[in-house]
């Protein structure tokens, strides 16, 4: 339940002259200031014990490099935790001071901060906020009031399956890259995930638009209907541990940096009601928790930064963190990545994986119901559904699970993954109502090699190379494969336990460079991205696959684009 507190100033403002006499001036007039700044101060959630607030301030006044916010409580109120701003509170005087991120303080500008409260009794709304000493007026985000957005409606009502029934967020720059391009008319209109993949993302970085952008567009894609906008939570310290080229800005003991610097900040905008009535899906932390089982140990896949990353335990605790805070915003829905078939499918990393994501969803805070559901084959090349086969099937005395291609793995594909890895979770402790998503957005394999049939019964390996439409090399192959197309197309609840299929993975966006690209987004080089690999023990040292002249991940990458178009399956029309 929101609540606000209106205390707007009169349209005429009353000065006492000199006799006492009480009078009306021109507020136009230059004898009367402008109000120096502007505070709204909304209770989001409040239970018999604690609550959690968001404040908004705009200020009015010259340009700050440094701002301090000041408010008093009527009652026993106690800030217990808070994010985007310094909170410290001395009986019941409580301050919020500026981070270091967000300390610029424009003429016209906004800063939003929240935070987490206890109480008994009552918990009146306090009467008067000072920001560096000025008296504010205080906003209720009611018509005509300073800092009215445009209404978006009521707040969302959490639902089980947030896709259903709803219009998904397409992201204009994608769709202006993806439009750019030969024959990409056909799909720039399809909705794809939003990747904060550093901290300057969240305000934009590169010129690109950040969060906010973001969310006040989906508003206007909104309209009087429902609205799903995506976005990518990716920025763990150490990231992706087995994969240089998503490597990220932060260091492996970084966590502290992790909470404070991205978290906190995402969790405050995201919390804003003026983005209420939006069902914000957030994808949780890509590649990070199976990295802990299958790179680390005595594994011929061991990574050593994968074995500090377990031994730390900041992957358990920045998801766990993320979870918590996200969760604790009525419209947001966690989507934790669940890796993809081709790594998680084997007996010995199955289980295991499962048990770590309980771990990771009942740490730093969070429990599992912080989480809506799990996605997976994110940025991968899994097929969906491999028809041509199946996982009984044998040839010459051989099972299929016996092929080189397949190599004892328990699934074909994703979606029998998909299905059977739920099952899974819920048996590891998540709620039985979780929903999984697939990211289809680079595994159709469509185009003229497609397969019609199963291969030659020659032998179980030319029986299953001959009709699986993964073209790829290897199933651990990841990086800009050659001959990938479009796969599915976004859509709300498809299959049992599915969600939705949805393009996270924007089609076109290099997954790494081909070589070493010198770059401020801490994105290294990996190998595997280089089309003249021969692999590691991740790929069963196989050829990459990768496409030659690649950018770095997150670039635009236009002649992948265009082979995706034209290898798309279901074909484009």
């Amino acid at each position: 339940m929101s609540r606000t507190r209106t205390a707007l100033l009169a349209a005429m403002a009353l000065v006492t002259g000199a006799t006492g006499t009480a009078f009306a001036v021109d507020p136009g007039s230059a004898g009367i200031a402008a109000v120096p700044c502007t505070v709204d101060y909304k209770i989001q959630n409040q239970w018999s014990t604690g609550f959690t607030a968001a404040v908004t301030v705009t200020n009015n006044s010259a340009a700050k490099s440094s701002w301090s916010l000041k408010w008093s409580y009527a009652g026993n109120q106690k800030v217990t935790s808070g994010w985007n701003a310094k909170l410290s509170q001395s009986g019941a005087a409580v301050t919020a001071a500026n981070e270091t991120y967000n300390a610029q303080l424009a003429t016209g500008g906004s800063v939003s901060f929240g935070f987490q409260g206890s109480y008994s009794g009552s918990n009146a709304i306090p009467a008067t906020f000072t920001l560096d000493g000025a008296t504010c007026n205080v906003d209720d985000g009611g018509p005509g009031g300073p800092t009215d957005p445009p209404d978006p409606g009521g707040p969302s009502t959490r639902v089980n399956n947030p896709y259903e029934g709803a219009k998904v967020y397409v992201n204009p720059e994608w769709s202006a890259n993806a439009a750019a391009e030969p024959g990409g008319s056909r799909v720039s209109g399809q909705p794809t995930g939003v990747w904060l993949d550093r901290i300057a993302a969240i305000n934009g970085a590169g010129g690109k638009m950040g969060l906010r952008a973001h969310l006040d567009e989906a508003l206007r894609q909104k309209g009087s209907g429902e609205l799903v906008v995506q976005f990518v939570i990716y920025n763990l310290p150490g990231r992706d541990c087995s994969a240089l080229a998503s490597n990220g800005e932060l260091k492996a003991d970084e966590i502290g940096r992790y909470k404070t610097e991205y978290i906190d900040p995402i969790k405050a905008i995201l919390a804003d009601s003026k983005y209420a009535s939006l069902r914000i899906v957030t994808t949780v932390e890509i590649d990070s928790l199976p990295n802990l089982v299958t790179n680390t140990g005595s594994r011929p896949t061991a990574v050593p930064q994968c074995d500090v990353m377990k031994a730390n335990g900041n992957y358990v605790k920045g998801v766990g963190y993320a979870l918590n805070k996200l969760g604790d915003v009525p419209n947001v829905y966690n989507y934790v990545d669940a890796g993809h078939h081709g790594w998680i499918g084997w007996d010995d990393n199955f289980g295991p994986t499962a048990t770590i994501m309980k771990e990771a969803a009942t740490a730093e805070g969070a429990t599992v119901n912080d989480v809506h559901g799990f996605i997976t084959n994110t940025a991968n090349y899994s097929a969906l559904k491999e028809n041509n086969f199946t996982i009984n099937d044998t040839v010459g005395g051989k099972s299929v699970r016996e092929s080189k291609w397949v190599d004892w793995n328990r699934y074909l594909d994703e979606l029998s993954y998909a299905q059977a890895f739920r099952n899974q979770l819920v048996s590891a402790g998540f709620d039985s109502n979780i929903g999984m998503l697939i990211d289809t957005s680079r595994n159709g394999w469509g185009g003229a090699a497609r397969p019609t049939g199963p291969g030659a019964t020659t032998s179980v390996d030319t029986y299953v190379d001959g009709g699986r439409y993964d073209r790829r090399f290897n199933a651990g192959n990841w990086c800009n494969q050659s001959g990938a197309g479009l796969g599915e197309r976004p859509k709300a609840a498809p299959a049992a336990g599915i969600d939705a299929y949805v393009w996270m993975k924007p089609p076109g966006e290099s997954d790494g460079s081909s070589k070493a690209i010198p770059n401020d987004e801490g994105k290294g080089f990996d190998r595997m991205c280089d089309p003249t690999y021969t692999g590691n023990p991740r790929n069963n040292n196989n050829m990459s696959g990768a496409l030659p002249d690649a950018p770095v991940s997150g670039h635009w990458f236009s002649a992948q684009f265009r082979q995706l178009v034209q290898n798309a399956y279901p074909p484009l029309s």
